[in-house]
């Protein structure tokens, strides 16, 4: 090729080289932009829902499958359910008493069934707490029990609201959710006995005083956090205990005091407790705060960690386990592809007590007999806050109890408890 030749300008090709040349060059700013944006909105993901900062990030969660079932179809509800449902609507009791509460407020649900002399001893230890009169405190109840509601009604030392779960196995004597005369019982073979019902995975029929179990708290969950008037668009802290929790005085304290802390000690935490996960323990009395898996006494946590826990509905519902908590310890929890820590303090701030089982009954053959006498040693540490913002965080790795893995105790088979569970979910997202 002669050097004039190779000179020589070729106006054609050279046009479109320039053409493919931009063409190349936006395409790769507009793929890195994309791929940095899809970047920034997985680092949100993984942060926000531990730390709790960005309520929008639920937005982007796709549509759970349950939320997309229609013309959803609770079981006919009697005369009692529908009192309970508009006894549901009225307004907290001593509005006149505390007619403000802090910004900051943390409410309090106070889930019961109907242990009496324990709910007395929980209400006392309330009373003593410091501060207590800057929060609402809510009574969720699993059925309707006269005394379990006088003593309710009897508090004065804080707003308090209850609610009554409306399709509580225990408010339907002769049908579903509680017990037909069509259900199999035990370990019937539905074809020959021609009963209805489906078995758990080791061949057990549904008992409805079980099931509650599991029933109440799901339902308890979805109307505190997306039903009530007073709590759905609360956008702070909501802790729960039960009927036998001892609380100790520095507890709303301590529990504010963790809550300011989290997102600088711990934010990979989903959440605070007052207690340890080991029941048994009152804490290690070091001076260090606490990460360790979330236990059941005493926890809290926001709304954001309440929808990452509201769209695995299916994983809660579908699971064999009728324990709310084994359940979220064995499958929903380790669905989140994270460990779930909770940040507590050193010493506990609340107590298990009592020798009887939820559902160990009044009117059972063998009914627990238990007093609800307790002797909890109330020492100066607990009268006041006690949690240092200058601690370390002490992590816990690899403790025992329920994992992934763990195929449950069973008592959770019947597929109508499955749907009433997934209905439960949907309730107040069905349009």
């Amino acid at each position: 090729m002669s050097v004039s030749a190779a000179m020589a300008p070729i106006k054609k090709p050279s046009v479109k080289v320039g053409k493919f040349v931009r063409f190349i060059l936006i395409s790769v700013i507009l793929i890195s932009v994309l791929l940095w944006s899809v970047s920034l909105i997985r680092t949100n993901f993984g942060t926000n829902y531990a730390t709790g900062s960005d309520e929008n990030v639920y937005k982007q969660l796709p549509l759970a499958s349950f939320h997309r079932r229609r013309n959803i179809e609770f079981p006919k509800q009697n005369e009692l359910s529908k009192y309970l449902e508009e006894r549901n609507r009225l307004p907290p009791r001593n509005l006149d008493l505390y007619p403000y509460l802090p910004k900051d407020h943390v409410v309090i649900v106070l889930y019961v069934h109907n242990r009496p002399q324990y709910l007395k001893v929980v209400v006392e230890s309330l009373s003593h707490v410091e501060r207590i009169k800057e929060t609402l405190l809510i009574v969720s109840h699993d059925g309707y029990f006269e005394e379990m509601n006088k003593i309710v009604e009897g508090i004065k030392f804080c707003r308090v609201k209850q609610i009554y779960a409306p399709y509580s196995p225990h408010i339907f004597p002769d049908r579903f959710p509680g017990v037909s005369p069509l259900d199999c019982k035990g370990k019937d073979d539905a074809s020959e006995k021609k009963c209805a019902g489906n078995p758990d995975q080791y061949g057990n029929h549904r008992s409805p005083k079980i099931v509650s179990l599991k029933h109440h708290w799901w339902w308890m969950m979805n109307t505190v956090w997306d039903g009530l008037k007073e709590t759905k668009d609360h956008l702070g802290y909501i802790l729960f205990i039960e009927e036998d929790h001892f609380i100790l005085p520095n507890a709303y304290r301590n529990l504010q005091s963790l809550i300011k802390l989290k997102p600088e000690k711990c934010s990979s935490c989903y959440a605070v407790n007052l207690a340890p996960w080991d029941v048994k323990s009152r804490g290690e009395g070091i001076s260090s705060l606490v990460a360790e898996r979330m236990g059941n006494i005493g926890y809290s946590f926001n709304r954001t960690v309440w929808k990452r826990i509201h769209n695995k509905a299916e994983e809660f519902c579908l699971f064999d386990e009728y324990n709310w908590d084994i359940t979220m310890w064995s499958e929903v929890y380790p669905s989140f592809g994270s460990p779930v820590y909770t940040l507590r303090g050193p010493r506990s701030s609340a107590v298990h007590f009592g020798k009887c089982g939820l559902h160990q009954g009044q009117g059972d053959i063998d009914a627990c007999i238990d007093d609800g006498s307790v002797n909890i040693d109330v020492q100066n540490d607990d009268r006041v806050m006690n949690i240092n913002s200058q601690w370390d965080v002490f992590f816990y790795d690899h403790q025992a109890g329920y994992k992934a893995g763990f195929k449950g105790w069973g008592g959770w088979g019947d597929t109508r408890d499955h749907q009433l569970c997934l209905n439960f979910a949907s309730m107040y997202h069905n349009d």
